[in-house]
């Protein structure tokens, strides 16, 4: 690797003028604690942004999606309806309740939940008690890489066959589906605040609802279910899932700037788009269709035509440029082997081919050259060898 060289990361945070001003006034008014008032701001601000009645800010984007699945009385033996084309956090959520998660393959669209082998997996868990016995509890797909899910085929399905929809929006602050903003779209939405998503708490989530009791809920559970009591009293098990007010401060001086995170990541996104179509690249990404709009939070793509992704992975690595191959589906993974899955191959062969380039909404000019030329060489090189 050229260590001399700056690294490159794939999606690195990204601040603003005033998240330091709002932190400095959390400790010029000595709310060093789990709560306080930036937490209250920032839930506000969420609300307002997402256009969302009700959010609790958490310490995870999995914390949110636990707390959501417990709100929806998800027990053990219950069946939670996945996406595997995802981050393991989505089915380690399902896990904590007790529950089993059902992967659902993805479509070749948005690379989210395929509402045919949704119904397929609901239809076949409905009938066949005998060896599917658990209740369904939930649908949960996940609007990946910023790109929202067939959402409209998914509610119909949730409402057809009467279970909720809880959408794993970690990576889709700011994206909309047909005017709404994900996250706000099922009964329950999650968001991440993660290191590396497109707005950062350093560390931290949100739930989102539209249903005043599911959110006053989750705060209870989430400040460990401690009940209205001039002592410590509980009865009964809660979490320590809150936001700390310092984090919460950073949140609201990043929301300030999120819409031009999202201008400056799209734009990333766009001319990746162009530099492939340069090269005769075939290539395809996830397809933004009417009404839908992605933040483009990683700069995701399959690369078709025999090219191999880890080669050019290790060759991007060696010039100090971080990429990534696409999430590994979770029925792939050794932890959740056993657990259902139903669909074909679509995310299997996204994985196999995909690729996640450099996405960073505070990418420079020199960082796009340094990418640019990294790539022209590799695939110059590949092709007089070919």
């Amino acid at each position: 690797m050229s260590n001399d060289k700056k690294k490159i990361w794939l999606s690195s945070p990204h601040m603003g003028d005033d998240e330091l001003e709002l932190v400095q006034d959390a400790f010029a008014t000595n709310w060093i604690a789990p709560l306080g008032p930036h937490v209250n701001g920032f839930e506000q601000e969420l609300q307002e942004y997402n256009d969302v009645a009700h959010a609790a800010a958490l310490s995870s984007g999995t914390a949110a999606l636990h707390l959501g699945l417990l709100l929806l009385d998800t027990q053990a033996g219950d069946y939670v309806l996945c996406q595997s084309f995802t981050f393991c956090g989505s089915a380690n959520a399902i896990h904590y309740t007790g529950a089993e998660p059902v992967f659902i393959d993805s479509e070749s669209k948005t690379w989210n939940m395929d509402p045919q082998a949704l119904e397929d997996a609901i239809r076949t868990l409905r009938n066949n008690p005998h060896k599917y016995p658990g209740r369904i509890r939930a649908i949960m797909p996940v609007h990946l890489y910023g790109m929202p899910a067939a959402m409209d085929e998914i509610i119909a399905l949730g409402k057809k066959y009467d279970i909720p929809v809880l959408e794993d929006a970690a990576e889709s602050l700011g994206s909309t589906y047909k005017g709404q903003k994900t996250g706000a779209l099922g009964e329950l939405g999650a968001y991440s605040f993660n290191g590396n998503k497109i707005i950062t708490t350093s560390g931290g989530g949100a739930l989102v609802s539209q249903r005043e009791e599911w959110i006053q809920r989750a705060r209870f559970l989430a400040t460990q279910a401690r009940d209205p009591a001039p002592h410590y009293q509980h009865s009964e098990i809660g979490y320590n899932y809150r936001l700390s007010n310092v984090l919460a401060a950073i949140g609201r001086g990043q929301l300030r700037v999120l819409e031009d995170h999202i201008d400056q990541r799209r734009a990333v996104f766009e001319q990746y788009e162009k530099w492939f179509s340069t090269w005769g690249l075939d290539w395809t990404a996830q397809k933004e269709e009417m009404e839908v709009r992605s933040n483009r939070w990683l700069s995701a793509f399959v690369l078709n035509d025999g090219w191999d992704r880890e080669k050019l992975r290790l060759a991007m690595e060696e010039e100090n440029i971080e990429c990534r191959p696409l999430w590994k589906p979770m029925h792939m993974q050794p932890v959740f082997s056993s657990q259902p899955y139903f669909g074909g191959k679509q995310c299997e062969m996204m994985f196999e081919r995909g690729l996640c380039f450099p996405s960073g909404s505070n990418l420079s000019a020199g960082d796009m050259e340094r990418i640019h030329d990294a790539m022209t060489v590799y695939i110059d090189t590949a092709r007089k060898k070919a």
